[in-house]
């Protein structure tokens, strides 16, 4: 006998199935009941029935809103009665609800700063930000030009200087407490100083918090919260604060109790004979950094083609302290860089070179370079060669 559906069976035996009519649902019962799926679902998501609050999530401020609505109204108990497994109709309504009667889906909408669509439908909303989104937008929006950006602007010209030569470092930024008056960071891909703070306050959720100036190095400015800051550098991969400078001079010319040498700045005087060193003899010179004694630094300088294939003379000599050589040997180079020699010599071997730390600049600006080093100036000045003595800039 050929398999038979049950149906087919219990006509075999005579028995006449009697057919269940399905419920129909008006269209208002119908969205009650998704309403309803979609905080029986957030319940099972997160373990709890949605809540209201400022600082949740915007749906869940929904849910909550359209929980104490169902709750409150006996029609909508009845059609969800046998939805209710997890018994949240029978809880005890919060205080803090908003009773049913005294605001619809509308009002609901506008109170959270939502603009409802044309259906009559609270789980249906369009443009509706995040709580991210929305504070990032608000930050954005309120900033507005700086009117008084000249008196600013010198400011992250010198810290971008200091950056540069390794005055100042970019390092990740990590407790609010680096946030105050002075202070700059980069967020979102610009540099931002701490022009001001207000004076410190507990906000709603326990907190402390501040309201701040903040000048932007595009000419804008914000009125923003220091915790708002403070989640932008958060949220920011890129964000960064930018450290202090370094106090004191780079280096002195003695030592002082506590003191390790670091090195020594020399400037050196080719005895090659190419035409241009040759034509320019007092003019031409090396300045480097190195940790050893020249003398044994320029060993061999006639083989070496960063000393021009020729031996040199040891012109001047600067005992470093407690410095990085490598950064102060960028800056030295920086501020002598518009005098950089441009000439191009074989080495032993027929491999053209060009050596970078030969400079066309006379020993006296050499020596105020130093000097402006020992000061902390130097950041200021870069080495004219139309003019041939350091200028400021």
């Amino acid at each position: 006998m050929a398999d038979l559906t049950d149906d087919e069976l219990l006509a075999e035996l005579g028995v006449e199935v009697e057919q269940q009519k399905a419920r129909t649902y008006t269209p208002r019962e119908e969205r009650i009941m998704a309403g309803f799926e979609d905080i029986i679902r957030f319940m099972e998501k997160h373990g709890h029935p949605p809540q209201h609050g400022e600082d949740r999530d915007i749906f869940e401020r929904l849910y909550a809103v359209r929980l104490d609505q169902l709750r409150a109204q006996k029609d909508c108990r009845e059609v969800l009665h046998g939805m209710d497994r997890h018994g949240l109709l029978a809880e005890a309504q919060n205080e803090a609800t908003i009773p049913a009667e005294e605001i619809d889906d509308d009002l609901l909408l506008a109170e959270l700063g939502i603009e409802p669509v044309a259906e009559d439908d609270i789980r249906v909303l369009r443009h509706v930000p995040t709580a991210e989104e929305r504070r990032a937008a608000e930050e954005v929006a309120n900033r507005e030009k700086c009117e008084d950006f000249a008196h600013f602007k010198p400011f992250f010209d010198q810290v971008q200087q200091e950056i540069e030569i390794g005055a100042r470092e970019t390092r990740p930024f990590e407790l609010k407490a680096e946030i105050r008056p002075g202070a700059f960071f980069i967020v979102g891909g610009q540099t931002a100083f701490v022009a001001e703070m207000g004076e410190v306050f507990t906000n709603p959720q326990g907190r402390s918090d501040a309201r701040l100036r903040v000048i932007f190095d595009n000419g804008t400015q914000s009125n923003m919260l220091m915790r708002s800051l403070q989640r932008s550098l958060n949220k920011d991969d890129a964000g960064r604060r930018i450290t202090e400078p370094e106090a004191g001079p780079l280096f002195s010319g003695q030592a002082e109790d506590g003191d390790e040498a670091s090195g020594i700045i020399y400037v050196l005087r080719s005895k090659s004979d190419h035409p241009v060193v040759a034509e320019n003899r007092n003019l031409v010179h090396k300045i480097g950094v190195t940790n050893m004694k020249v003398e044994k630094r320029i060993a061999g300088a006639r083989l070496q083609p960063t000393f021009l294939m020729a031996d040199v003379e040891i012109i001047a000599q600067y005992k470093l302290f407690n410095i990085n050589r490598t950064k102060l040997e960028k800056l030295i180079h920086r501020v002598f860089g518009a005098a950089q020699l441009d000439l191009v010599i074989p080495d032993r071997f027929g491999t053209m070179i060009k050596p970078r730390e030969w400079f066309l600049v006379p020993l006296n600006a050499i020596d105020e370079a130093v000097e402006r080093i020992r000061d902390g100036s130097i950041t200021d000045y870069r080495y004219d060669p139309s003019q041939a003595r350091i200028v400021q800039v």
